[in-house]
């Protein structure tokens, strides 16, 4: 088995998830150093070799593209990563850049990772930056398709590609049930404020829109054939692809403009509700003003007041203050004020 210290120095064994060589799409012993490596896999037409690479450092990293070839601004773009998703062809070898996409359902947030892929004739490097899915789960699978990874390079780029776009589905299910709960919540009858929350969403769902949305053409590139290093067979399979990725874009943008109008009807619900308030303040301010208006004229106590000496003048006050009171508070439940 191939130690990574002779790929990259020594610099962190971890960095090269897995290397192997495979013919006819069976996975075989890997020589000695990247070099006979790649010599063992031009030498077959059905040959090729799959290095997979976990958050390289710069040093490791030019350690390969020395081997393989590699342009140096793809080089730059893989090592930085934050890139949009996209297809570049550079001179003998093809780069793709992918976004992961990992969705928290407690924090309710949406995390981005990179997946750059270097794809020639006889060999696919995959670089993979952040905690998103690991392609271990996808080498596993196509190792068991025979068929498929006898196509090279290009069945690695659809195994990874597949499984990223299959994921935005995932996530955008489970988004979709998060709007659907924020929307009961903005027209049940209980008193919620789901501003925030709404805000929230929105924010995600353009984190998502960054990642999806930009694949859509370098997925309708490689399904249309025009693309290098790109087996014949597999143009069937990229077209399927293709289809999952406008359906999911389709899926976010929708989300988007939803999102927008849930905010909108939830602040048009927090006024509703504001001036529902404001009313049965009015309302009661209105009730406790006749016995205020009252009490404020027999307590001036001048000589000269009607019924101020009779004996019944105090009760007679009480219940005028009362009447009016009733009579006011009917009329506010009549009007929906109360």
């Amino acid at each position: 088995m191939v130690t990574a210290e002779l790929y990259v120095g020594g610099h962190n064994d971890r960095v090269i998830v897995d290397c192997a060589l495979y013919h006819h799409g069976v996975r075989e012993v890997l020589p000695e150093t990247y070099s006979d490596a790649l010599a063992t896999a031009r030498g077959h037409d059905s040959a090729f070799i799959w290095i997979g690479l976990h958050d390289p450092t710069e040093a490791e990293l030019a350690k390969v593209a020395l081997e393989f070839k590699l342009h140096a601004l793809a080089i730059e773009d893989a090592l930085h990563a934050h890139q949009r998703p996209k297809v570049e062809e550079y001179d003998d070898s093809l780069f793709i850049v992918l976004k992961t996409v990992r969705y928290d359902e407690d924090s309710q947030q949406i995390e981005l990772g990179d997946v750059m892929l270097f794809v020639g004739e006889s060999f696919i490097v995959t670089v993979r930056h952040g905690q998103g899915r690991a392609l271990k789960n996808i080498r596993r699978r196509l190792e068991a398709q025979h068929e498929i990874l006898d196509c090279g390079p290009s069945a690695v780029v659809y195994a990874v590609v597949d499984r990223i776009v299959d994921d935005y589905s995932d996530i955008a299910l489970a988004v979709e049930q998060d709007i659907e709960e924020v929307e009961k919540n903005v027209f049940s009858p209980e008193r919620t404020n789901d501003a925030e929350r709404i805000y929230n969403l929105k924010r995600e769902v353009i984190e998502f829109r960054h990642a999806v949305l930009p694949l859509v053409a370098p997925m309708a590139r490689l399904a249309a054939g025009s693309t290098p290093h790109i087996h014949e067979k597999m143009r069937p399979f990229f077209r399927d692809v293709a289809d999952h990725a406008i359906q999911v874009s389709e899926k976010v943008e929708g989300f988007d403009d939803l999102l927008s109008s849930v905010l909108n009807a939830n602040l048009a619900q927090v006024g509703v509700q504001q001036n529902e308030d404001m009313r049965r303040i009015s309302a009661w301010v209105a009730i406790a003003a006749v016995p205020t208006a009252l009490a404020g004229v027999y307590g001036m106590n001048f000589d000269h007041m009607p019924e101020l000496h009779w004996l019944f003048g105090y009760p007679a006050a009480l219940a005028l203050m009362a009447g009016a009171c009733a009579t006011l508070y009917r009329a506010f439940k009549r009007s929906g004020w109360l």
